[in-house]
């Protein structure tokens, strides 16, 4: 199994989930009649002093039935939440439909939303857990300090953070981003670039870290200067502001590799501005893949990574969590492949 520094290896030291057997085991009785007595089975004959001695138990431990583990004896679905951190950022376009075509295909359905107000989302989250609507999270949007991963930790409620290494909590899937910085480097050195620099997103990002320290790196081994890097946020504004101040500071810089589309389309227009042609005087390419990339003016070259298996592994790892399973942090490797469209071209 991968490791990285954000815990992405580790398995979870949070409390442990209490699982229907440990209730049965406190209440003295079966497993079956626990279920039967907790999920109020249809035509069940037990004694009033058992059912009381059942739900007594449950609620010392702190259990909560869920409707996904319900649904499969009576064939309902279960439900999961999926909080992505701005629906307008594309990059989510590919996870959204990797974890909606992986949860159909387990008999759950997927309900997105967006992560406005940290504080609402954490007791939103909780009250649709404890009312049973739904059964686990999927939490794309964890900020540091974000009040949803103690909530998660504290209550037991199946969960996993998308893309977002949350150190030490077990319940990461992530990808490897610096295989796409890699792939970006090589293929702009491969057309003879010498000069190129790195638009990364904000440095409290666990994403964005990870690609940037994916590209000092790639950059160390290829030869080339690790410090042409400048944040910006994850929007066009940030990417045109990043890149007027790298060539400001650096106007030898031929090629810009962003962290997202959005960063690239900013490049651009930012380029445009200064009289500079993309790609003749600036290649410009991006690690998010997606079909808007062809439709732009010069249509943008990309780094295709894995959204759709990162959104499926989410799925597989949360309903493992809700079905009594144990969860580790997964990382995903992948083979990166650089879609080359118009924005790049060999230096003058």
């Amino acid at each position: 199994m991968a490791q990285n520094s954000n815990g992405a290896g580790e398995r979870t030291g949070a409390p442990a989930r209490v699982r229907l057997v440990d209730v049965a085991k406190e209440a003295e009785v079966s497993k079956s009649l626990a279920s039967r007595v907790l999920n109020d089975h249809p035509g069940l004959r037990a004694r009033a002093e058992v059912r009381q001695r059942i739900h007594d138990a449950a609620e010392r431990l702190g259990y909560r039935p869920h409707a996904a583990a319900r649904g499969l004896t009576r064939a309902d679905t279960g439900v999961l939440s999926l909080l992505i951190p701005d629906l307008t950022n594309a990059f989510f376009a590919g996870v959204i439909r990797g974890a909606v075509q992986r949860a159909m295909e387990r008999d759950f359905t997927v309900f997105t939303s967006e992560d406005l107000v940290p504080r609402e989302t954490a007791k939103t989250v909780e009250r649709l857990v404890q009312t049973g609507r739904i059964n686990g999270v999927m939490v794309a949007s964890a900020q540091p300090r974000h009040p949803l991963v103690a909530t998660l930790r504290t209550r037991g409620i199946p969960h996993v953070f998308v893309n977002r290494g949350v150190r030490g909590s077990g319940h990461n899937v992530i990808l490897n981003e610096a295989l796409a910085s890699r792939a970006a480097l090589t293929y702009l050195t491969e057309l003879g670039h010498t000069r190129i620099a790195h638009v990364a997103g904000a440095g409290r990002l666990d994403s964005t870290r990870r690609l940037s320290a994916g590209f000092r790196k790639a950059a160390k081994e290829l030869g080339l200067d690790d410090d042409l890097i400048v944040e910006g946020s994850l929007s066009e504004d940030g990417g045109a502001h990043a890149a007027a101040s790298l060539l400001e500071q650096h106007p030898d810089v031929t090629a810009i590799f962003t962290a997202a589309l959005v960063q690239a389309v900013g490049v651009m227009r930012m380029a445009y501005q200064h009289d500079l042609d993309v790609p003749s005087d600036l290649s410009v390419i991006t690690a998010d893949e997606t079909p808007l990339a062809a439709f732009l003016s010069p249509a943008l070259t990309t780094v295709q990574m894995p959204t759709e298996g990162l959104g499926a592994a989410a799925v597989d790892a949360v309903i493992e969590q809700i079905l009594g399973g144990t969860s580790a942090s997964r990382v995903l490797d992948y083979a990166p492949k650089v879609i080359e469209r118009e924005s790049t071209t060999a230096p003058r």
